[in-house]
């Protein structure tokens, strides 16, 4: 009997909502590593969607059976607010969920399936034939606790489940530069910085980024970069390859990684 596949660990940039609507190289980077997960380890069963975009007191797990879209964003064309991205919870999951993490989890179904996940989950996997199950950002617990927070979580990859998350190596939105199609100085060496600390398997200097010189400017907030530590715990010592090492918008790092997957 051949052995079953262990799911691999995959996080991604989302950057501006309207990536949603784009149809370009970041979008097909997105395409290619959502076919790339089924060719090579089957459909999940399930998918646990870590979102920046659910940055909480305390860490919570969604329940519902279908949870609602939450369009978290203000000001954009209509076009964005009719994206539908229909995907069902899954109980069992979330069960599970609650099995590894124990009293350091609650479950809360007063949010739903954010901008953070559904742009990045509408060309992953388009089909919306996977049911998704968010978990929350926990603000007030430490970046080495976030990271053995995934490591715990770890475990459901052996039992089927995506890992994914969504965030960016930089984001800063007090530092947009509307009219740049790449990235300043101080973004280009800090998303170069992370990104060869993550392919060398470097999980301190990962987690302990606030000693680079440009983190101030990377990460004015943790909430999107969370997400990444989540990930690197649930990727064990398994390596990584890139997806999508693009910054854009002069303080944006759309960079992403696949853990435990084929070239």
């Amino acid at each position: 009997m051949e052995d079953q596949k262990i799911m691999p660990v995959v996080f991604s940039g989302h950057g501006s909502p309207m990536i949603a609507l784009a149809h370009n190289a970041i979008t097909e980077g997105m395409d290619r590593i959502g076919r790339a997960v089924e060719k090579q380890f089957g459909k999940p069963k399930a998918i646990l969607m870590v979102s920046a975009h659910w940055y909480t007191h305390g860490t919570f797990v969604q329940s519902a059976p279908e949870p609602r879209q939450v369009y978290d964003m203000y000001g954009f064309p209509k076009e964005l607010y009719q994206v539908r991205y229909p995907a069902k919870g899954d109980r069992e999951l979330t069960g599970k969920v609650q099995e590894l993490l124990g009293s350091a989890v609650a479950v809360n179904d007063d949010w739903g399936i954010d901008h953070g996940a559904w742009t990045v989950l509408v060309h992953m996997f388009p089909k919306a034939d996977i049911p998704v199950v968010q978990l929350s950002v926990d603000g007030d617990i430490s970046h080495e606790e976030e990271f053995q927070l995934g490591r715990k979580l770890a475990d459901l990859r052996k039992q089927g489940y995506l890992i994914l998350g969504s965030g960016n190596v930089v984001h800063n939105l007090r530092e947009v530069e509307w009219d740049n199609k790449g990235g300043s100085a101080a973004t280009l060496r800090f998303n170069d910085y992370i990104t060869e600390a993550v392919l060398q398997g470097d999980t301190d200097k990962v987690i302990g980024f606030g000693s680079h010189p440009d983190a101030a400017y990377a990460v004015p907030t943790p909430d999107h970069y969370l997400p990444l530590l989540v990930c690197l715990g649930a990727a064990g010592s398994d390596r990584a390859q890139v997806v999508n090492k693009v910054c854009n918008l002069g303080s944006m790092a759309m960079t992403g990684y696949a853990w435990g997957m084929e070239k």
